[in-house]
């Protein structure tokens, strides 16, 4: 019986820096890490960065480069003590001192604070160089004491030429061209992607898998071989986006039951609370902002308590949360104004603050007329329509338009008893 072939992505996995395939800002010629690298001497770093750009690839790929000892970990299934005997491991075989050992920890964010704590003192001595990488923002999933002895890289998404590199790397397969596959059509394979490598492999093969005698992939043909295998196509976790996407929508399309679903197959799937109740800070601004304020203070509550009470408690107050901002009514109006706001800072530059507003904290700012005419807004509440405070150039713009719910007829209401007419 034959095993089960190594996925495609491993299989064509690069083994240096010649054959890594993206970022080149971080391993260009004037990248920072590939600099670091052929000068021998790298810092602990926090490769930060969505699913399938290369962050396990790339601390292989450092640790080949400089011919160090390298131990891997999974925050998901590793602990204080697998820490602690690593450590203790490189101590014994006196590696300490002669180029240190990499450590890698795979989703880093996963890690409590006291297992973040066990790093300190090895990284701080040198007996490990640690390499992190994460999909969360390691501003708020990295203890600061970690993170202040580790340099942070940004990786970024594949774009369309990446991906298309990985597909010719992909039909040099041995596997893959057995098949003798005919890349008719890559549209829909970049588009499934979504910018991850590892995802778009995998659904490379898959369709390979699946091929006929006739030998073209096709967008049509990539459409149907992943609809009829998406469960086998996302085994390995991979609907990781896709789910909480789904799960943002629900809340949105004020669905409590479809919300609460996508909920639970997050909580089974063991996804990282923080991360659900961080998305759901976001929708009650996004998604329901000024149509009811409270949802803010709810999800923002539920993102505490979370943080005191875990597992298993957790997942009712996420439910409860989640029902709550599905049930909200709805306004993207704090959203839209303030795209709207950047569009106008970006299409029209660096407008210059009237006059009357900017402050006037010497006699040379006064003569040049700095504050003068500007009315205390409490001394005039019933003129207040009388003075500009946006640039000449966009006075009476209207950035943020009130939507049809009770709270914004309110605002509404306010705006025009203000400003009289002047942002209708």
């Amino acid at each position: 019986m034959d095993h089960p072939l190594i996925p495609l992505a491993e299989r064509i996995r690069p083994k240096s820096f010649n054959n890594f395939i993206g970022q080149n800002h971080l391993i260009g010629n004037n990248g920072p890490i590939k600099k670091a690298v052929n000068n021998g001497a790298i810092p602990s770093m926090i490769l930060w960065g969505p699913p399938g750009v290369g962050k396990t690839t790339l601390a292989e790929i450092i640790a080949n480069e400089l011919d160090r000892p390298f131990y891997s970990l999974s925050a998901i299934s590793s602990g204080v003590k697998d820490i602690r005997n690593i450590i203790e491991s490189v101590k014994n075989q006196g590696i300490f001192g002669k180029g240190n050992a990499l450590l890698f920890i795979d989703e880093i964010h996963r890690f409590s604070k006291s297992q973040q704590d066990a790093l300190l003192s090895a990284v701080e001595k040198g007996i490990i160089t640690l390499i992190g990488a994460t999909t969360e923002n390691p501003s708020f999933e990295v203890i600061p004491a970690l993170r202040s002895r580790s340099q942070v890289y940004i990786l970024k998404n594949h774009n369309k030429a990446d991906l298309l590199k990985f597909l010719n790397t992909a039909l040099k397969d041995e596997h893959i061209k057995k098949k003798n596959p005919v890349l008719k059509e890559t549209d829909a394979l970049i588009r499934i992607s979504g910018g991850d490598a590892r995802k778009l492999l995998n659904a490379f093969e898959l369709v390979v898998q699946n091929l006929d005698e006739n030998k073209e992939i096709s967008d049509d043909l990539v459409k149907k071989s992943i609809q009829q295998n998406l469960t086998q196509y996302d085994k390995k976790g991979e609907m990781h986006y896709d789910i909480i996407s789904a799960f943002i929508k629900s809340i949105r399309g004020s669905d409590p039951n479809a919300s609460v679903y996508w909920l639970a197959r997050m909580v089974e799937g063991n996804e990282d609370p923080k991360f659900i109740a961080r998305r759901m800070i976001i929708a009650a601004s996004e998604d329901i902002g000024l149509a009811n304020p409270t949802a803010l203070i709810m999800a923002n509550n539920c993102f505490d308590a979370i943080q005191k009470i875990g597992w298993p408690e957790g997942r009712i107050v996420l439910a409860q949360c989640a029902i709550y901002l599905a049930l909200s009514p709805k306004s993207n109006s704090s959203y839209l104004a303030i795209n709207t706001a950047q569009s106008l800072v970006q299409n029209l530059g660096d407008l210059s603050v009237p006059l009357h507003l900017r402050n006037a904290p010497t006699s040379l700012m006064k003569e040049l007329d700095y504050g003068k005419n500007y009315n205390y807004s409490h001394d005039h509440e019933d003129k207040l329509h009388l003075q500009d405070f946006l640039p000449e150039k966009i006075k009476g713009k209207s950035l943020y338009k009130p939507k049809n719910n009770k709270k914004e007829h309110d605002y509404r209401s306010i705006i025009e008893k203000i400003w009289k007419g002047k942002y209708s």
